[in-house]
């Protein structure tokens, strides 16, 4: 399932998702990770200061994938008045 995220709160919240989907614990994502508890706690609240790394590694744990492409664009302004 494709999941569309543009913030970090919406990247936490897909990781959230896909750990329970997997019936994943925070506990056991970090024995897969080697992560703390509280870093991936504070990921998928959509911490800031999260490293890239580390979100890497979180994907890569969740046999997920980051997509970099050209942002979609909605309905200009003018076109909805």
């Amino acid at each position: 399932m494709e999941q569309l995220a543009r913030s970090l709160d919406q990247v936490g919240n897909a990781i959230r998702r896909r750990r329970k989907l997997l019936s994943l614990s925070q506990g056991q994502l970090c024995e897969r990770t080697g992560l703390r508890q509280a870093t991936i706690s504070n990921l998928e609240a959509g911490d800031s200061a999260a490293r890239l790394s580390t979100l890497l590694d979180i994907l890569t744990a969740l046999d997920l994938e980051l997509v970099i492409r050209d942002r979609t664009k909605g309905p200009k302004i003018e076109d909805i008045f």
